[in-house]
């Protein structure tokens, strides 16, 4: 009778330690998937001095989007959350796609070689930071699908494990393509 109450004891504990392992192992890719974001968007700021160097001399009127992108690279060093970082991201890509639209009306600046790399380097990191967020919202779903199941809810309540929040656009405009109007 000992035997049975101790080995179902033990079915318990190793069930609560495989549990709160994978919990451990979930949150940590959610970081990982994340810090794989950061390193893509730190990837995007680096490049965008460039990109306004390059672009200066040919967009002299468009001095708004210039220091906008200048501000939004200074307000992420400062960024310490998710959030504050997604929401600058959003931002930065729609001010981007501005950047990209309004160069259609430079015929010299789209032929300069210079120009024309710092826009393929952008689109490939644009491409990266898109499949970056794409890896992540899956590591948080999956983790926060772990956090809701049972019996690993009552282990993640128990451990005090929170749910992750999913990296998305903030806003109908994000979302919305860009029109650049010169009259």
């Amino acid at each position: 009778m000992w035997w049975i109450i101790l080995a179902i004891i033990a079915v318990i504990v190793i069930a609560v330690i495989a549990l709160y392992n994978s919990l451990v192992t979930l949150r940590q890719r959610v970081k990982n998937a994340w810090s794989q974001i950061d390193v893509q968007l730190q990837r995007r700021f680096d490049l965008i001095p460039n990109l306004i160097e390059c672009v200066k001399g040919y967009m002299a009127h468009e001095k708004d989007v210039l220091a906008k992108v200048t501000e939004l690279r200074t307000s992420w060093a400062k960024a310490q959350t998710v959030q504050e970082k997604a929401t600058l991201d959003n931002e930065l890509s729609g001010v981007l796609k501005t950047i990209m639209a309004v160069s259609e009306n430079y015929p010299d600046l789209k032929a300069s070689q210079n120009f024309s790399e710092l826009q393929e380097e952008l689109r490939n990191t644009e491409n990266k930071i898109s499949y970056s967020r794409q890896f992540y919202n899956d590591s948080v779903t999956r983790y926060n699908i772990k956090l809701e199941l049972f019996p690993s809810n009552l282990i993640a309540s128990m451990f005090h494990f929170t749910a992750e929040t999913l990296f998305e656009a903030e806003s109908d405009e994000a979302r919305k393509n860009v029109k650049v109007d010169f009259s």
